[in-house]
């Protein structure tokens, strides 16, 4: 390792953040799109202040980076503001839809928004004066207006309304005499503040939030309260300290000074934003016109549903099969589910549940499978970040049923994505599903992942070691006589096989052998595995990398990773799904799986990558690999200065997530 270099982490990851940033600057996609792409932005930009930049600024040693990082954030936000001035507002502007961003409400529809504020929202404001006596906490990321008054008498008071938009929408949709109208709650507060106050001689009024840390402190105890001692934690979660105060510019010094003290803002960032923030909420703006949309893409189907004859367990017994969200309908690993709460011979199901669906399907068969006799066994993660309380409810509603619930350690995530069926007097007792991505139905209708469901009873028997292992809810030690023969598993043995492999292509090419590495991946940040990718490359192995997000690994540079290219894709779906193909002399050795190479989830979590063995599985899956990498549409190079590098694409050749649509349908 010595002697090479990575990107850093959070850099890196404000670089995916750009590249998310690209989409809502390309004209060439559907409006609604590239303001989808902005919230996307937002978004991810909000969870960067909550999660990231804590520990930037607890480090103390990284300030540089802490700079760097607010340094780049700046830019992209003005290339955000200036792309939604200057294009995208003019743009919907010409479809008959005025969006009312940083413009006065029109003098002929305040009389219809005076009526609005008075019927819906003035009854759920709570303004409140700051005083030396007032208890003024902003929750994390929810909006006020911070109100500047001067009084008679009284003089200068400042006060903070909020903007409850958890009660109602955060956009105002009206009729004027050229089009509709788009108008934001905090405009029509502010329009009627004059209500609030109505001793104010003038009024000054400025839209704040602030980002609060999201880490949860966190002890481990495995007793019979710990679900409720976990809840407790999360209840306070959004009173974390803060991490950035944004405000409206033109806040006057010596009120936001005063707000810093009053609100305890010593630890955060206090910047200036536009006038208005949350713009994650641009997702839900009230337009319905599905020519501003992409066109769907209705899901395949990838299992045929209507024969009578053969049932799915039926089919597994004969063939593996492998399903690819959200281009093929989930309907077939809902069936899975399905099958077995009815199935007769059906004994015993294991399954992980990472991030549950809100409305799971896949949790209701589990329930109805433990009332219909058989012994049901959940490993459900607590510690899913910002799921942990939807995944709390559904752990209590299924062990009311009769589901045996289990839960990681708090030292130790599962983030493995299986489920195991063991059924009695039957020639295959095991049948499985591994897959790539959570079991959740609502996140695969737009992220892609694979998923085989497969009756291959070796690997499927060391699946349920695995469950074995984890229902005794210990971290792994050296002293756990634990082996697997075909999956990889964290903890045991995912980065020394994954290290062999590389050194096998390594030997080939050092012999003059063909040797090439391909590997798509969510996010690149572990440096033994990075090194040995560098290894590689200084031997001569071609390695192709797709990286969606964090990629420490810096590409071309001379002897360390000459022969090493990344690229990054960011279409209509999030790139979700983690493949390895080793090239292995012309007898391709592929793997799928749930783990990223982060040091996360080599060493602080339980992921279960496994081959694929079926032929043609393993044929259809490398091509769809293959379109991924030749595509020159939607991929962009990732440099050695971390640029995200536009491909030509002179042909304009289709997108790699519409080939593999068109591919899967023929």
């Amino acid at each position: 390792m010595s002697g090479y270099s990575f990107f850093n982490r959070d850099i890196s990851w404000l670089s995916f953040n750009e590249r998310v940033l690209m989409e809502a600057e390309n004209e060439a996609l559907p409006l609604m799109e590239r303001i989808r792409f902005l919230s996307i932005y937002s978004s991810n930009l909000d969870e960067f202040y909550r999660v990231r930049m804590p520990v930037l600024q607890k480090n103390v040693e990284g300030h540089d980076e802490y700079e760097h990082a607010a340094e780049i954030i700046n830019r992209q936000q003005d290339r955000y503001g200036a792309n939604l001035i200057k294009s995208i507002i003019p743009e919907l502007t010409k479809t008959g839809i005025h969006f009312c961003y940083r413009e006065e409400i029109p003098a002929d529809l305040i009389p219809q928004t005076t009526e609005y504020f008075f019927s819906q929202v003035a009854g759920l404001l709570q303004p409140v004066f700051l005083t030396a006596d007032s208890v003024i906490f902003p929750e994390n990321n929810v909006l006020y207006v911070a109100v500047i008054l001067n009084l008679e008498p009284g003089g200068e008071r400042l006060a903070f309304v909020n903007v409850p938009t958890n009660n109602l929408s955060r956009f105002y949709k009206i009729k004027g005499i050229d089009g509709d109208y788009i108008i934001f709650l905090e405009d029509i507060i502010r329009q009627n503040l004059r209500y609030l106050f109505p001793n104010a001689v003038n009024m000054k009024a400025f839209n704040i939030k602030v980002t609060r840390d999201a880490e949860l402190d966190l002890v481990d105890d495995d007793g019979p309260d710990m679900t409720e001692k976990f809840e407790k934690q999360l209840s306070k979660r959004d009173r974390g300290y803060a991490t950035r105060f944004l405000h409206e510019p033109g806040l006057p010094l010596r009120h936001l000074q005063n707000i810093a003290i009053s609100l305890d803002l010593k630890n955060a960032s206090i910047v200036e934003g536009g006038v208005h923030h949350n713009l994650k909420d641009l997702a839900a703006l009230p337009i319905n016109s599905t020519a501003l949309s992409y066109q769907p893409w209705p899901p395949l189907r990838g299992f045929d549903h209507t024969d009578r004859d053969h049932t799915l367990f039926q089919s597994l017994a004969r063939q593996d099969l492998m399903v690819h969200p959200p281009y093929q309908s989930y309907d077939t690993i809902l069936r899975f589910f399905n099958e077995a709460a009815i199935d007769p011979s059906v004994k015993e199901i294991y399954t992980t549940l990472y991030r549950v669906a809100n409305d799971s399907r896949i949790a209701l068969a589990l329930i109805s499978a433990a009332r219909n006799g058989k012994q049901v066994t959940v490993l459900i993660e607590l510690k899913a970040r910002f799921d942990e309380a939807n995944n709390i409810q559904w752990a209590k509603r299924m062990k009311s049923a009769g589901v045996k619930i289990v839960h990681s350690i708090n030292t130790l995530k599962v983030h493995a994505k299986l489920a195991l069926v063991r059924r009695k007097h039957a020639e295959l007792p095991y049948l499985g599903l591994l897959a790539t991505g959570n079991l959740n139905e609502s996140t695969a209708r737009f992220y892609t992942d694979h998923i085989l469901l497969t009756s291959h009873q070796p690997m499927l028997a060391e699946a349920e070691k695995l469950f074995s292992f984890l229902s005794k809810k210990k971290k792994p030690e050296i002293t756990d006589k634990i082996s697997f023969s075909h999956l990889l598993v964290a903890q045991f043995n995912l980065q020394t096989e994954f290290v062999k492999h590389i050194d096998r292509e390594i030997d080939h090419a050092q012999k003059g052998l063909p040797a090439n590495i391909t590997i798509k991946l969510n996010n690149l940040e572990e440096e033994v595995l990075i090194s040995k990718l560098y290894d590689a490359s200084n031997a001569g192995v071609k390695i192709n990398l797709i990286v969606r997000s964090i990629c420490r690994l810096i590409p071309g540079v001379p002897g360390q990773s000459e022969n090493i290219i990344v690229k990054r894709i960011v279409d209509r779906y999030l790139e979700h799904g983690r493949v390895f193909i080793f090239h292995n002399s012309g007898n391709p050795l592929v793997f799928m799986g749930s783990a990223d190479w982060m040091n996360r989830n080599i060493y602080r979590r339980i992921e279960v990558c496994f081959p694929i063995y079926d032929y043609k599985l393993k044929e259809q899956l490398m091509h769809i690999i293959a379109l991924q990498w030749a595509d020159t549409a939607q991929a962009v190079l990732i440099d050695s200065s971390l640029n995200n590098v536009k491909l030509p694409n002179p042909d304009q050749s289709p997108a790699s997530q519409e080939a593999i649509y068109h591919f899967l349908k023929s």
